[in-house]
């Protein structure tokens, strides 16, 4: 079968299993983020949750942390508190244990605005501009660092976006909507999936997290993938879909997947599923199709 247009993405899904099937975990998405925010605007009056995605207090009693912000504190040379470090090890162990880069996908606000970006490119046919290496989040991690220990101050919450997005919400936004539209132009125009593909530093940290979490998104039934490409279009890090769709482990074992579910949603033969790392493999066929992006 001849590979789809990547502005119809989804449409033979849709034919095929229905439009709930198809958008069942993007919706699962929003509302978990959009919660999540209304959770942190009533938290003065409800008191569910207080403060921010840097540093918060669940139900009055459970502190959690920023691996980033906590990391850039230290590197400044100021101890923080103890129960800021009970709220970094709760909210390591949680997307350790969970899934790769689950944050991303499920709770950073962020994520709505890039997945706006993503979607009118593929509709536009819009080309990118440039390419940047992926690794290049992973290099900014060791900088903010050494930047904040010059400094004096975490450094990068002065310039990050998903902070400033999520604060302005909260509380306001003024001049910070200049920087959220600079990454809707950087991943429409310049990058493909340049923020959460290239440069985002928290979701480097959240990937290096869960590099060995649990729930991993499977090609259980790879030998019914027809090559038409949809998967590889909504994949904000397509590179990583390649191997479980060849020969070997059909697992996406790469810790870049923010667990989106958008490639099994558009799939119309359903390949692909979330499954258990631990879960037996089935049997590689020697005959799987040779997917090239």
């Amino acid at each position: 079968m001849a590979k789809n247009l990547a502005k119809d993405a989804g449409k033979e899904a849709i034919e095929a299993l229905g439009w709930w099937q198809t958008h069942r975990f993007l919706i699962y998405r929003r509302l978990c983020q959009i919660s999540i925010m209304a959770c942190f605007m009533l938290g003065p009056t409800l008191g569910i949750l207080k403060g921010n995605l840097s540093s918060s207090l669940l139900l009055d009693t459970i502190p959690l942390s920023d691996p980033l912000i906590v990391l850039q504190t230290l590197a400044t040379g100021h101890i923080p508190e103890m129960t800021t470090f009970i709220g970094v090890a709760i909210v390591v162990v949680f997307y350790a244990v969970l899934a790769p880069r689950v944050f991303c996908a499920w709770v950073c606000p962020l994520n709505m605005v890039t997945d706006l970006a993503a979607w009118m490119r593929r509709k536009l046919n819009l080309k990118a501009s440039y390419r940047w290496p992926s690794s290049l989040r992973y290099w900014l991690i060791p900088v903010i660092l050494i930047g904040s220990a010059i400094s004096g101050t975490t450094l990068w919450a002065w310039v990050d976006p998903v902070a400033t997005l999520h604060r302005g919400l909260v509380f306001g936004m003024g001049a910070g909507w200049i920087l959220i539209v600079l990454v809707f132009l950087l991943d429409l125009v310049l990058v493909e999936h340049g923020w959460c593909g290239h440069l985002c530093p928290l979701g480097a940290t959240y990937g290096v997290i869960g590099s060995k979490s649990t729930l991993r998104i499977t090609a259980t039934n790879r030998e019914a993938c027809t090559k038409c490409m949809d998967c590889f279009y909504v994949c904000p890090e397509p590179e990583i879909l390649k191997q479980p769709l060849k020969e070997g482990d059909r697992r996406v074992m790469s810790q870049e997947c923010i667990s989106c579910g958008r490639c099994i949603e558009v799939c119309p033969t359903k390949v692909f599923e979330f499954k258990p790392r631990g879960a037996q493999q089935i049997q590689v066929s020697t005959k799987s199709p040779s997917i090239t992006k």
